[in-house]
């Protein structure tokens, strides 16, 4: 039975100021740091086999460092744009307080955790565009966006999720091994939307906490025959909720 295991990356320098971050690269803060750590000493007794992360250093950090917590720095690592966090558009660099207080907050939250409306689109001449990153240089024309929702999200995660992730987790499982993804809020959500079949109506009631390792056991068809955080039940839903208050 294959197993698999998704941590948000740990607190970053834009969380701390709480600022919309998205394809933007930030590092994590000592916080962060830590919890990465303590996310290694969960995972510690897994018997991981390979490691899947977006391209942004905050999630590679986090792996990196939760990995040689648990002494399994050595596996084997895929990375890939799909797994990236959510584009925020012209609200990349934006305090969310702040936009809530110039927009209303119905309208932030319309942005935020809507399914299908995203946030205005970001300038190519933007200092915070990705599209002249040299991480994206190999995809196709167009590939790159200039905002999302989580249906966007969810239509790139998907195809990797099936073509890539089930392969690994079909591979190792079958010998007793699990699967690692460390990634982000968003690209968390729209696998646990398309895992445990979540409705576009019910996602936005989803909240992701950092560095805390959420586990799935799964049959070969990726249905769930087990779930949840591991560590302190009550820890998790706590650090969830205070996601939730970002925007003030």
């Amino acid at each position: 039975m294959p197993d698999l295991y998704l941590v948000r990356h740990g607190r970053s320098q834009w969380n701390e100021l709480n600022l919309f971050t998205g394809w933007h690269d930030v590092d994590l803060v000592k916080e962060g740091e830590d919890e990465a750590k303590a996310a290694g000493e969960l995972l510690a007794d897994i018997d991981l086999r390979i490691l899947h992360t977006s391209l942004l250093t905050r999630a590679i950090r986090t792996a990196n460092i939760a990995l040689l917590e648990a002494g399994r720095s050595w596996l084997p690592v895929q990375r890939t744009w799909r797994l990236n966090e959510r584009h925020y558009g012209d609200l990349t660099g934006k305090d969310k307080k702040e936009t809530a207080e110039r927009f209303g907050m119905n309208q932030l939250m319309e942005w935020r955790r809507s399914y299908d409306v995203p946030p205005p689109p970001l300038a190519d001449d933007s200092p915070y565009s990705p599209k002249s990153d040299p991480r994206y240089q190999d995809l196709a024309p167009g590939t790159v966006p200039a905002t999302e929702c989580l249906k966007d999200v969810v239509a790139r995660v998907r195809p990797y999720l099936q073509d890539t992730i089930k392969e690994d987790l079909l591979r190792v499982g079958a010998k007793g091994g699990s699967v690692l993804v460390v990634a982000h809020g968003n690209s968390i959500r729209a696998l646990r939307m398309i895992i445990e079949e979540i409705t576009p109506a019910h996602i936005s009631e989803l909240e992701v906490p950092t560095g805390i390792p959420f586990h799935y056991a799964l049959d070969k068809e990726l249905r769930v025959t087990d779930s949840g955080y591991l560590g302190d039940p009550a820890a998790a839903a706590a650090a969830a909720e205070a996601v939730g208050r970002q925007a003030g």
